[in-house]
C-alpha cells in the first residue's frame, strides 16, 4: 500500500446546545417560574500523536472530522450534557497546519502529545438567566453556539534514528536489509524505492533503533528534481547520516557522488551540513584487491569523517557497521 505523507482534511467542533424555555408546574405554586435548563457545550476535535501509527494511509478513507454537538437543555433546570470530543490519532512527527494560510498549528513528537484543533461551541443559557424584577416569565433562552470549523494540512516527519541517503542503485535498500528485518522492494532500476521505508535494527543488550530508507538523491533535488525534493524533509529528524556510496565505480566518480549528496542536503536546508554523519562504501565485493580499497579510502583523509567499508549483498562489514552506529547513537549525537 502506498506511503501517504501528506494530506488535506477538514475538522469541526460540535455546536453547543441550545438553552431550553420552560416554567415550573409545582403544586400550591400558583405562578410557577423559569427553569430552563442551559445547553450542553459542543465537543472538541483533538489531534493526538501515536508511535503507533507510522503513514497517514487513513487519511486516504476519511477527511471531515467532526465532534458531538452539545445537548439542548431541558425543563428543570436540566442542562445538557457536553458533546464528546472527537479524537484524531496520527503518527508521531506529524505536522499540523492552517491549510489556508499555511501557518504551523502543531508539531507532535512525543507519544501521546495532544492539541485541541477545533474547538466546540458554547451552550445557549437557559430562560432562568434571563429572568429580572421587570421579566419573571421570560419566554426567551439562548442559542447554542456553532462550534469551529476550518481546513487543516497534515504533513508527515519520519522520526527516525538512522537515516540513509545516498544516489541512485547505491544499494540503500540492501542494506536496509541486512540492517533489519525489513523487506523493501529492491531492483537495478533507478528508484526502486519510491517511499521512504523503516526498519528497525535489534543489537543484544541495546533498545531498539529506527531506521528510515529515504528515496535516492539526484542533483537539483531540492529543486523537485527526481524524488528528493518529497522525501528530503524525512531527513530533517534524523539522528544520524549514513552516506551510502556505490565504491564499485572510479574514485572520481564516488567523490562526485557524494559531493552531490552534500549539496543537495545542504541546498534543502543548511544544518542538514552539522548532522552527524558516517560515509559506507557499498559493493567493495566488486573491487579488484585491497589496494584499490585502501585507496579510496585515503581518498577522504583530512574530511574528519568515519568511513566504513561493506557489501550488502555479500554482508561483508555490516556487523562492524552496526557496532559504530549503536556507539555512535549512544554517545547522543542529535545533530
Amino acid at each position: 500500500m502506498a506511503f501517504i505523507d501528506e494530506a488535506k482534511f477538514y475538522v469541526k467542533g460540535g455546536d453547543g446546545g441550545n438553552g431550553c424555555v420552560s416554567f415550573r408546574r409545582e403544586k400550591f405554586v400558583p405562578k410557577g417560574g423559569p427553569d430552563g435548563g442551559d445547553g450542553g457545550d459542543g465537543g472538541n476535535v483533538i489531534i493526538e500523536a501515536s508511535t503507533r501509527l507510522s503513514s497517514l494511509i487513513d487519511f486516504r478513507y476519511r477527511s471531515h472530522f467532526m465532534a458531538e454537538r452539545g445537548v439542548h437543555g431541558q425543563g428543570k433546570k436540566k442542562h445538557g450534557r457536553k458533546g464528546t470530543d472527537h479524537v484524531v490519532k496520527v503518527p508521531a512527527g506529524s505536522l499540523i497546519k492552517d491549510a489556508e494560510t499555511g501557518e504551523l498549528i502543531a508539531d507532535l513528537i512525543e507519544d501521546g502529545q495532544k492539541i485541541i484543533v477545533a474547538k466546540g461551541g458554547k451552550g445557549g443559557r437557559g430562560n432562568t438567566h434571563f429572568a429580572s424584577s421587570t421579566n419573571r416569565a421570560p419566554r426567551i433562552a439562548g442559542k447554542g453556539k456553532p462550534g469551529q470549523e476550518r481546513w487543516l494540512r497534515i504533513e508527515l516527519k519520519i522520526l527516525a534514528d538512522v537515516g540513509l541517503v545516498g544516489l541512485p542503485n547505491a544499494g540503500k535498500s540492501t542494506l536496509l536489509s541486512k540492517l533489519s528485518a525489513a523487506q523493501p522492494k529492491i531492483a537495478s532500476y533507478p528508484f526502486t524505492t519510491l517511499e521512504p521505508h523503516l526498519g528497525v535494527m535489534q543489537f543484544e543488550h541495546h533498545p531498539p533503533y529506527i531506521i528510515a530508507d529515504i528515496p535516492g538523491l539526484i542533483a537539483g533535488a531540492h529543486e523537485g528534481a527526481g524524488l528528493g525534493h518529497k522525501f528530503l524533509k524525512h531527513i530533517e529528524r534524523t539522528r544520524v547520516l549514513l552516506h551510502i556510496l556505490d565504491a564499485s565505480r572510479p574514485i572520481a566518480e564516488i567523490m562526485a557522488d557524494q559531493q552531490t549528496i552534500e549539496q543537495e542536503l545542504s541546498k534543502f536546508k543548511e544544518a542538514l551540513l552539522s548532522r552527524r554523519k558516517i560515509i559506507v562504501l557499498n559493493k567493495v565485493d566488486l573491487l579488484e584487491d585491497e589496494k584499490q580499497l585502501k585507496k579510496l579510502i585515503a581518498s577522504f583523509a583530512g574530511k574528519n569523517l568515519a568511513v566504513l567499508a561493506i557489501s550488502a549483498l555479500t554482508g561483508s562489514g555490516i556487523d562492524a557497521l552496526k557496532q559504530y552506529l549503536v556507539a555512535t547513537l549512544e554517545k547522543g549525537f542529535d545533530g
